[in-house]
This record gives C-alpha cells, structure tokens and sequence, in this order.
C-alpha cells in the first residue's frame, strides 16, 4: 500500500497498535492538544514529563482530560528531557517527542553517551514529509532542522533515510535528487562537487532500490517541464519522491515557505537514534504534531 497524501498516514498506522509516546516538558496546549488526539486514535499511549503544575493549567485551559496520559513532574527542561530519555530506555516500544523545549536541549539528552539514545557513529538527521497541494504526490526532504552543513558522509547517511522512510510509506522505488542550484559541476560550489562524490556511490549500487540523481536545481527535480527545457532525461527529473537539501540554509527555507506560504501539510521526524524523534518546531500546528506522532508510530513498526 503506498501513502498517496498525508490524510492517509492514520489509515497506514491503526493496525499497527499502540507504542508508548514519551513526550518531553510537554506544558504548552497545541503539544497536550496533540497528544490527546493520538491516544483518541488509539495511536499511543502516553507520558508527559514537565512541570506537574503547568501543565494541569494548559490542561484546564485547554479543557483536556488530564488522566488520559500520565504525568512525571521535573523542575526544569534538562531535567524533563533527561528523565523523557530515561523512560524511553525503559520502555522499548516507544516514541520521543519534543514538547515546549529548545531543541538543543533534547538533542543533548539523546547525544549523551552514558543515557542517550545514539548508536556509536550513528547519524541523527530530520526528515519530514510534506504535502504539497501544488505538487503530485508526497515530497520527503532532509535536512531542515539538525545538521547544518553535512559532509559527503553525513549526506549518504541522510541518503540512506530518505530511502528508508519512502520504504516505509509504500514508494517501491523511490527517486532522491541532490538538490543544487544548478546541473553543471561548479567546483565553486559544494552543493555540485558533493554530488559528484555521491554519485559515485550510487553507480555502486548503495542506494537500492533508490534512483538518485544530482546535481540538480529544484525546479528540474519537481517540475517536468523545467526539466525537458534544460534537457535533463534522468528519471528523477520532474518526479522527485525526496529531495536532498546541500544545507539547513535551503532545507529550513524549503520547508517554512511550503508551511507558511503554500499550506501544506507536513509531518516531521529525527532518524538514526534508538527511537524515532518527533521534532516539531514549536510553532507548529496541532496537526502538524499529530501527523508526526502517526509517522513515528509507522516508523517504529
């Protein structure tokens, strides 16, 4: 079964029964929000580490029922998200999510070497998968939130997700462009002579069942037209599944105009831990965070 738009993600995940969502100083209403309406799908069951006090008041505020999922008090942010990694060692079936706390201190929770959640060499990346109106199928792209300038290696390994999570949606052979500004190998640019590199690896064979092509401007990637206008035929081209971003610069800019000024409709995760990591941004919508909560289910079958 392949996932054609987002909306489809929760048909995907009821079958698949409930992990335990261990959400993280999750004392602000659209987080509550969310996680309630995942234990009403029966999507998860849940416990929400933070201040015991703020987030019966968000729950009041917000009119939730806060016996639906269990509370475990801390004092401060580190603390929430060193006790959320702790229950996720605890329980092995489950999920981690970011509440209302800065991403860079979760991340330390996780990357800590005696309690975290990071195989050794592992490589964290953010994938997120978005549902354009204005495109025809799904777009899976990496990285926007966590690796700012990746290496050759760090994109290979992001490569490697990007496939994994096509899998894991139903897209039998998923088509990855390397995203540049252009199709001709500029060595002043990284974005092209990385490529290069990259695709050296993928005539080898370490992407199937993935086609990966690149360097590629993100026009040709998405866009047919673009594409037999600059006479580019490789079967990526206008087709793109996934989109390998060069930097966070691109990625993150990528994702917040198709948010923002597209309305599309996304769901996020962390890839390479132990666990998959729901890493919203704190803006984001209620549904942003239930989509994500239903990719991390699928995820972690």
């Amino acid at each position: 079964m392949k996932l054609e738009r987002l909306t489809d993600l929760f048909e995907f995940t009821k079958s698949l029964g409930k992990k335990t969502l261990v959400a993280v100083n999750a004392i602000d209403g659209h987080s509550l929000e969310s996680i309630v309406a995942a234990i009403k799908l029966d999507l998860v069951t849940a416990i929400v580490t933070g201040n015991q006090t703020e987030i019966l008041k968000q729950c009041a505020t917000y009119k939730i029922d806060h016996q639906l999922f269990r509370i475990v008090h801390t004092e401060t942010d580190d603390e929430a998200a060193k006790i959320g990694v702790q229950l996720v060692k605890q329980n092995p079936d489950s999920i981690l999510m970011k509440g209302n706390i800065n991403s860079d201190k979760l991340l330390r929770a996780i990357l800590n070497k005696e309690i975290g959640l990071l195989p050794s060499g592992g490589v964290l990346s953010h994938v997120s998968v978005i549902d354009n109106p204005n495109y025809h199928k799904l777009l899976i792209v990496s990285d926007v939130a966590i690796i700012p300038y990746p290496t050759i290696s760090q994109k290979i390994a992001m490569i490697h997700y990007l496939k994994k999570m096509a899998l894991d949606l139903g897209i039998i052979r998923p088509k990855i462009a390397l995203i540049a500004p252009t199709e001709q190998i500029l060595p002043s640019l990284v974005s092209c002579t990385d490529a290069v590199g990259i695709m050296k690896a993928a005539e080898n064979g370490q992407f199937l069942p993935a086609l990966v092509f690149g360097p590629m401007a993100l026009d040709v990637a998405i866009d047919k037209e673009s594409a037999k206008i600059k006479n580019i035929s490789s079967k990526v081209a206008g087709d793109a599944d996934c989109l390998l971003f060069p930097n966070i610069d691109a990625g993150n800019v990528f994702y917040k105009t198709n948010t923002k000024l597209c309305h599309a409709e996304q769901a996020a995760i962390v890839m390479g831990a132990e666990v998959p990591v729901i890493l919203s941004s704190r803006g984001d919508s209620v549904q942003t965070k239930l989509n994500s909560i239903a990719l991390a289910v699928l995820l972690s079958k």
